[in-house]
């Protein structure tokens, strides 16, 4: 496996990661009375997960791009 594969697949996981992060206090748990999240502002290390999620995507579509062209993989 070469190289770029292999950062593919690690910024990959990273993404995925990052996203499970997130997800806390999504989905359901605001229809039965929990905690909205849609009008609170990120702080602390919760705003530093959100930036290093972009932060991943935007490199693993780097990646992706490069490797896509002729002859870069």
């Amino acid at each position: 496996m070469e190289l770029l594969q292999i950062a593919q697949i690690l910024t990959a996981f990273a993404v995925a990661a990052a996203i499970l992060l997130q997800a806390r206090g999504t989905g359901l748990s605001s229809t039965f009375g929990g905690e909205s999240t849609a009008y609170r502002s990120r702080r602390g290390l919760e705003r530093v997960l959100f930036r290093l999620t972009i932060v991943f995507a935007t490199v693993f579509v780097l990646i992706s791009l490069v490797g896509a062209r002729p002859g870069g993989g």
